[in-house]
């Protein structure tokens, strides 16, 4: 209760006012909705990469780079996250699209990020420096340019049955057969001991 004085005319008079409590915050609902695109951002970005990690090909192709499975994961997830959630993202939330259980920290994805684009740096750099010197005009090397061929080759394929519909288990056939020479072929390369150049 709050009491004052006031003067009307020539008479004061005490007047009294009960105040009741009034809350001084305002009740707001929690929206979920963000949390639940970032769980589904995560869930596609997390499939994607899965499926592209454990790939036969990317296997073969990634146990003879110079990227550890961890470098070409962060790697990915720099380069094509923001494409897949459709906007820019932080490398905070970079960090959180990583496949380990572990949470990792902004440093440590940046770290490995790092490390990864430093040595697709320095195979760049190799290869230009092979075809400078004429090593790529050499025959030796007429095995693996076959090899980026029929990768071409399963790759076109790939993206045609994806487009197509017409006579798509002939085509998933082809697709299988094509895969299955590749992995052979890489396999085969990637294990001699004497690759000479």
């Amino acid at each position: 209760m709050k009491c004052f004085r006031q003067q009307i005319g020539p008479r004061i008079h005490l007047i009294s006012i009960v105040l009741l409590p009034q809350p001084v915050y305002k009740t707001v609902s929690i929206s979920r909705y963000p949390l639940v695109v970032k769980l589904k951002l995560k869930d596609s970005v997390q499939t994607w990469l899965t499926s592209s990690i454990n790939d036969p090909i990317v296997k073969i192709i990634a146990a003879n780079s110079h990227l550890t499975k961890t470098q070409l994961e962060t790697l990915l997830i720099d380069i094509l996250a923001d494409n897949i959630a459709g906007k820019s993202l932080n490398y905070d939330e970079k960090a959180h699209l990583r496949l380990t259980k572990a949470r990792i920290s902004r440093g440590s994805f940046n770290r490995t990020l790092k490390q990864a684009r430093e040595n697709v740096t320095k195979s760049i750099y190799t290869v230009i420096l092979l075809g400078y010197i004429g090593v790529f005009e050499s025959t030796t090397l007429t095995p693996y340019l076959e090899i980026a061929n029929e990768l071409h080759t399963y790759l076109e394929a790939y993206k045609n049955i994806l487009n197509e519909e017409d006579d798509a288990t002939e085509q998933a056939k082809i697709i299988a057969l094509l895969r299955k020479e590749l992995e052979t072929s890489l396999k085969q390369l990637s294990s001699t001991s004497d690759i000479s150049m």
